[in-house]
């Protein structure tokens, strides 16, 4: 079930939130609990039965392992670090093998010659997240910071769907305190309000930004992958729709998720804060899918030693943790490649700044060119490993890159993909990731997410104005917003989000 499907909208969503505050409103809480662990096993389940025994049996896996691992249960004889080093390497070897073991053996046989052929493994929906967070909670659990063990929260943890399908990556600390609110089981109108407002910008982003620009990048891809050349022109519209396609497709996603669990009164940690915004690669990275981001950093980089053993092996561990980032995505080179190439850009990236710094420049007061210089410089290198993120392998994106720096020349006539309408529309979306406030930013006064958005709304009194506020105005504004989505939406087959293929 899509977030943007009618039977969503019209139908799971309001059931769910009308029974939820039901139950809670006659002192049910439990029972609510219990509720939203129900519906959001059949939400993951809607696309397959099957996957629901692999989220149950991972869900009991990992929460008597992280009881075990509690310093609030000790255990007879329990070696924590070996139970530890046994947990991890469980939610990775089913990890691995769902989604990694056909690539493996696919590589050793082009590799060695060999003749290995696993039968075809069904990639089961969101076990690339929901790892991820047993994992984090195991760790979280090892060092004493997930204090409460009630199962019951912790299904919810686990599979509340608004995070379940594509993030944000959560931690237990962040989530349990908020199940023990007993604000959270009364219907609350700011909630609400906020909640929908967030969830309906979400929803346009995906239909009116990311699925408008879908076709010249598919038409230009799905071409250079039949190993036609496109032109110059041809090669960068392609990079650039794909771009803004994800760009909008993930924030969409990413608002939609904060937008359904602040209905009921949770709220997430932020996950997308206009990245291409960026002046250089390290804070893209604090700004894309930041929980992931977080989750590298914290379970991975610093572990290798993060930087605290030398130049040399800060970009051996960056490198490392981009390269297994890549992977995560998806079980291909072109991921590795693309995760790789992030790798190389950041370790560039730290270099520069170490010059810099030896020289005295402080880039934070350079002057608004130069900053606008280096946002463009970072765009445009995030655009080029877009193409190999796209890419359906190394051969394809091969061709559109040749074509982007200009070897099959610099050919600028007219297409099937380039008409003046699509390039318009490139343009205005452009100008929409760099120079609009984004949605935390409007809504930054009723705090949508767990985290405060630092330089929350331009220091201009035009834009503190049109900030967001509870009013008939706006309210009508959002209803006609939420009219013509779910207008488009019935007109137009539901098209899913991109993060769920990962």
């Amino acid at each position: 079930m899509l977030f943007n499907s009618p039977e969503f909208i019209f139908l799971f969503l309001p059931t769910a939130l009308i029974v939820f505050f039901q139950l809670g409103k006659q002192g049910y809480r439990q029972v609510a609990i219990a509720w939203l662990v129900a519906v959001s096993f059949f939400f993951y389940g809607w696309w397959e039965l099957s996957y629901i025994k692999l989220l149950l049996g991972s869900i009991f896996f990992n929460y008597w392992t992280g009881i075990a691992l509690s310093r609030h249960y000790k255990i007879k004889y329990l070696n924590r670090k070996f139970l530890l080093t046994i947990g991890i390497i469980f939610n990775l070897a089913l990890l691995g093998y769902f989604k990694y073991a056909n690539f493996f053996a696919l590589s050793l046989n082009n590799v060695f010659g060999t003749s290995f052929n696993l039968q075809t493994i069904v990639l089961p929906l969101a076990i690339s997240f929901f790892t991820f967070n047993q994992v984090a909670y195991l760790v979280d659990a090892y060092r004493g910071d997930a204090e409460e063990y009630n199962f019951l929260k912790y299904c919810l943890f686990i599979s509340f769907f608004p995070h379940l399908i594509a993030g944000p990556i959560v931690h237990h600390k962040e989530m349990i305190p908020q199940f023990n609110q007993n604000s959270i089981f009364r219907f609350n109108a700011e909630d609400m309000a906020v909640g929908l407002t967030i969830f309906l910008l979400g929803i346009s982003k995906k239909v009116f930004f990311a699925d408008c620009i879908a076709l010249p990048a598919n038409q230009v891809f799905d071409a250079a992958s039949q190993g036609i050349s496109p032109t110059f022109s041809e090669a960068w519209i392609g990079a650039l729709a794909y771009s803004l396609q994800l760009y909008f497709d993930f924030s969409g996603y990413s608002d939609m998720a904060i937008g359904a669990a602040r209905m009921f009164g949770i709220k997430f940690p932020l996950n997308f804060n206009s990245p291409y915004k960026a002046k250089d690669i390290i804070e893209f990275w604090r700004r894309w899918h930041m929980t992931l981001s977080r989750f590298l950093r914290d379970y991975l980089y610093i572990p290798l030693g993060g930087n605290r053993k030398g130049k040399l092996r800060r970009y051996l561990n960056l490198m490392i943790t981009m390269l297994l980032g890549g992977l995560w995505h998806g079980a291909g080179w072109t991921y590795v490649f693309w995760g790789g190439l992030h790798g190389v850009y950041l370790i560039i990236n730290h270099q520069w700044n170490s010059i810099l710094q030896k020289l005295g420049h402080n880039s934070s007061k350079s002057k608004w060119w130069i900053q606008g210089l280096c946002c463009l410089i970072t765009f445009l290198a995030v655009v080029i490993a877009w193409v190999f993120f796209r890419a359906e392998n190394m051969a394809t994106a091969s061709i559109i890159i040749k074509s982007m720096i200009g070897a099959n020349g610099l050919s600028f006539s007219p297409s099937i993909y380039i008409t003046n309408t699509k390039v318009v529309i490139l343009i205005l979306l452009i100008l929409v990731a760099w120079l609009t406030p984004n949605t935390q930013q409007w809504m930054s006064q009723y705090n949508p997410a767990i985290e405060v958005v630092k330089n929350s709304f331009p220091n201009n009194h035009l834009w503190k104005k049109l900030q967001w506020q509870p009013t008939i105005v706006l309210g009508i504004f959002i209803g006609l917003l939420g009219f013509l989505t779910t207008k488009t939406l019935l007109s137009a087959p539901t098209s899913e989000f991109l993060y769920f293929n990962f």
